[in-house]
């Protein structure tokens, strides 16, 4: 049976650890989110108007 090759880790491109995946270490790890909390990556949309902020349903989804 063969497996499949697995991804490097994204940020370093080292072989990943089952312990940190998809990462190879903590460091890696916390780089990656410190990303989404610098607003280094994002989700493209389009910007929110303030009166669809104002009058949003946050209770329920689409």
């Amino acid at each position: 049976m063969s497996s499949k090759p697995q991804r490097p880790c994204p940020i370093c491109k080292k072989p990943r650890s089952e312990e940190h995946a998809p990462f190879c270490s903590i460091r890696c790890k916390d780089r990656d989110l410190a990303q989404w909390f610098g607003d280094g990556y994002a989700v493209p949309s389009r910007p929110a108007s303030p009166e669809e902020i104002a009058t949003a349903d946050w209770d329920t989804q689409e």
